[in-house]
């Protein structure tokens, strides 16, 4: 035989002050279940995130090597020797190609930073018109 759970007085006076106030039931596995979908979409807003910051991190050593690397080329080529005009022309063009690589590489951050940022907020957008779905469906469950 099935044992039946013992009433709780007080519960039972909350349940029926609700009742005659007409309060709205609430669904507390709904509720539960409501606040879960929040935090995995934070959590997932959050990662996210992390993912674009390593990206931007990753492609930034890139960047490092990829200077270091033209730097020590430029620095083989002024070893060859030459007159002062040609080592002038040298350091222009490393100068306007530095100039180039780094414009370069501050859009490629950016773009990065914007698509981390973007897929963050469109997780969190989607978890808000879900959440405001939820609630419109609740009140009209009610009626």
């Amino acid at each position: 035989m099935v044992k039946k759970p013992e009433s709780n007085p007080f519960t039972e006076m909350f349940e029926k002050f609700g009742k005659d106030l007409k309060l709205p039931n609430v669904d507390v596995e709904k509720m539960l279940d409501s606040q879960r979908k929040n935090l995995e979409a934070l959590q997932k807003s959050a990662a996210a995130s992390a993912a674009g910051a390593s990206a931007l991190i990753e492609r930034q050593r890139a960047n490092i090597e990829q200077a270091l690397a033209e730097v020590a080329k430029v620095a083989e080529s002024y070893r060859a020797g030459g007159s002062p005009q040609e080592f002038m022309a040298k350091q222009t063009e490393l100068a306007r190609k530095s100039f180039d690589t780094a414009l370069r590489n501050v859009e490629e951050a950016a773009e990065i930073v914007r698509k981390a940022g973007d897929e963050a907020i469109e997780v969190l957008r989607r978890r808000i018109r879900e959440s405001a779905e939820e609630i419109r469906q609740s009140f009209d469950h009610d009626k």
